[in-house]
C-alpha cells in the first residue's frame, strides 16, 4: 500500500514539474494543435535551433519545408545572409 501511495505521489510530481515548464502562450500552442512538430524536419529543425533563437541555423531547405508543412511555434527570424545555401 505505502508504494502504491509513493509512486502516484511521485507521479504527481513528475506531471507538475512538466507542467510548469511551458508558459501560458506556449501551452495554447500545444493546445491547438494534435502534435508537438508539423513534422520531421520541423522536429529537426527545431532540436537544431535553440529557444531564444541566438545563432540560427536556417536552411532554404527549412524555409520552404515550413510555408508547406504550416510550421507553428516561436518564429526565428534571420537576415538573408545568414541563410545556409543547400
Amino acid at each position: 500500500m505505502r508504494s502504491k501511495i509513493t509512486l502516484a505521489a511521485a507521479l504527481l510530481g513528475v506531471a507538475f514539474l512538466a507542467g510548469a515548464c511551458a508558459s501560458s502562450e506556449q501551452w495554447a500552442d500545444w493546445r491547438s494543435h494534435t502534435t508537438h512538430f508539423a513534422s520531421g524536419e520541423h522536429g529537426m529543425f527545431s532540436l537544431r535551433n535553440n529557444l531564444e533563437g541566438t545563432n540560427p541555423k536556417v536552411t532554404r531547405l527549412d524555409i520552404e519545408a515550413s510555408r508547406t508543412q504550416n510550421w507553428w511555434g516561436k518564429q526565428i527570424s534571420v537576415e538573408p545572409g545568414q541563410i545556409i545555401q543547400n
